[in-house]
């Protein structure tokens, strides 16, 4: 597959590092570790407790899937799934039925607030219990600074640490629909009658330099722009957090200077490695 190019709109990914030989990110906080080791690769205000806005939907669609819901069955969007908080829009407009797994997709490829709110309002016991049942998985997932008030992340009191968001990210790559509708790069939809369609809103899902099994992003004014990963690089599961991204496009160069620093890192050990004798 040929290599696309990056947007010019994208800011650039140049790699510099800091007299550490740490890479220079723009991000407020951030955390990167080796899944597979426990490493703690990179990180910085690791444990400052901070809004994260959507990250939430990767907590809301395991919950969801802990219940296990018929996920053929058909959901309303109704008034209370609109924003009252933020005055975010939406394309699923009051009235709009789709299937539980759909709702499920578009929340985590699209990040769709009302889909999120949907599938909080039918959980057994409507949306308190789901709040509730969002808190003690983050207790069981040992997440101490991290607490939830609503399914989408819209509530700045939906706060955690980086830290506590690389545990979320990990468990989420367990499940395999989360994997799976995280990482879509689009949808076409059927609401109304009208096809629609759907973008996931990490571009780099869609670059084909990128193994990405777990993808998030998060926007509000009190978060800045987030986003969160599970990445193979050098064939290594690598949890990238990063955390009040200021420009639009910096958390995905953040990203991409990360990636950059781990490859570089590998090829220094192997440059490195004792040749073996010929004869």
């Amino acid at each position: 597959m040929a290599k696309r190019s990056a947007p010019a709109a994208e800011e650039s990914a140049e790699l510099a590092l800091d007299s550490k030989g740490n890479p220079l990110l723009k991000s407020s906080a951030f955390y990167v570790a080796n899944q597979a080791t426990g490493e703690v690769l990179l990180e910085k205000n690791g444990g400052a407790v901070v809004p994260i806005a959507s990250i939430t939907k990767l907590m809301t669609a395991m919950v969801v899937l802990e219940a296990s819901p018929s996920l053929s069955e058909e959901l309303s969007i109704d008034e209370e799934d609109i924003d009252q908080l933020k005055g975010t829009g939406s394309r699923l407009s009051l009235g709009t039925r789709m299937t539980r797994e759909e709702l499920l997709r578009l929340a985590l490829m699209s990040s769709e607030n009302r889909a999120a709110s949907t599938l909080a309002r039918h959980y057994p016991g409507g949306l308190p219990a789901f709040v509730n049942a969002m808190n003690i998985k983050a207790r069981l997932l040992s997440m101490t600074d991290t607490r939830f008030h609503d399914s989408t992340g819209l509530n700045p009191a939906n706060v955690s640490s980086p830290r506590d968001l690389a545990r979320l990210v990990a468990a989420a790559s367990r499940y395999p629909l989360i994997r799976e509708f995280s990482t879509t790069a689009e949808r076409y939809v059927e609401v109304r009658g009208r096809q629609l369609r759907f973008g996931n809103t990490n571009s780099l899902v869609k670059n084909p330099d990128w193994e990405i099994s777990v993808s998030k992003t998060g926007y509000i004014s009190e978060a800045g722009r987030c986003l969160v990963m599970q990445a193979w690089i050098n064939q290594q599961p690598v949890v990238i957090v990063l955390m009040d991204s200021v420009g639009r496009y910096t958390r995905t160069a953040d990203a991409q200077r990360v990636r950059k620093w781990i490859d570089s890192r590998a090829a220094e050990r192997v440059a490195a490695a004792p040749k073996a004798k010929q004869g």
